[in-house]
């Protein structure tokens, strides 16, 4: 069980090296499920992982002059903040036990997983749609939308810091629609906005949890190996039909731990 383990954290950083935005979805399951961290430690673990992940492909995007970083510390004014304040007050608020209906028991794990396993589903489903479209038309007008952009940031914020997912595959269709960036830009800079937000969200944790550095390192040096691996991968692949592909596979997992969770 502990080399599937491993081998799936590989799995993260390929992943995110091959689709760019999504790939991260799949680090809390693989935290709870397969090394039995619970629910709570691991979205922290997964900000620390996702964060470092994202920020090596955001620096091989920047290098190719493929993110704007004006516009990813526009977006960052809400969603950082939102996601900092979502750690360091709301998740320590949540008690272990919420609620009891009848004989149903409420508890965080369940909470945790099932509101995860409903973003899987999201994910999995925008993938698949986005793996079949053609890319967006882009709009130029920035001003515009600009008050749309921050309450966005501000839900991106709060997925993040709730869950522990970057949320790639909601900023990459804002970045294209409400911005106008082209799609090779969107990502890279959707990275840089993932690594900020996690990064910074995960500083919200310290204190709160007792955090195993040895093996979180570890963790995110195989994810991070991933990357590279998936980056080298995505140049010989038909990127829609990967991220089509990988849409179902969310989907199937999303409902996998839903039912695991609720039965």
């Amino acid at each position: 069980m502990e080399v599937i383990a491993y081998l799936a954290s590989a799995l993260i950083g390929i992943s995110l090296g091959l689709v760019g935005g999504g790939g991260s979805i799949l680090t809390v399951p693989v935290l709870v499920y397969l090394f039995g961290i619970p629910p709570l430690l691991s979205t922290s673990y997964s900000l620390f992982v996702v964060g470092c992940t994202s920020l090596v492909g955001a620096w091989q995007n920047y290098k190719n002059d493929q993110v704007q970083l004006k516009t990813a510390f526009m977006f960052g004014a809400s969603s950082i903040s939102t996601v900092w304040l979502t750690r360091k007050f709301l998740i320590p608020a949540i008690p272990e036990h919420i609620a009891t209906f009848d004989h149903f028991e409420l508890t965080e794990r369940m909470l945790m997983m099932v509101l995860f396993a409903i973003l899987m589903l999201v994910a999995a489903i925008a993938m698949i749609r986005n793996g079949r479209e053609e890319e967006p038309v882009r709009n130029r007008e920035l001003k515009i939308f600009l008050p749309k952009l921050l309450l966005y940031g501000v839900g991106i914020g709060l997925t993040t810091g709730l869950l522990g997912a970057g949320g790639g595959f909601l900023l990459i269709p804002t970045l294209v629609v409400l911005v106008g960036l082209p799609m090779k830009e969107a990502i890279g800079t959707s990275l840089f906005i993932i690594a900020l937000n996690s990064l910074i969200g995960f500083s919200g944790d310290l204190g709160h949890f007792e955090i195993d550095w040895l093996f979180l390192l570890k963790i995110t040096a195989i994810a991070v190996a991933g990357v590279f691996i998936g980056g080298k991968m995505s140049a010989k692949v038909d990127s829609k039909k990967l991220k089509t592909g990988f849409g179902w596979f969310v989907l199937l997992m999303g409902i996998y731990i839903l039912l695991k969770e609720i039965l």
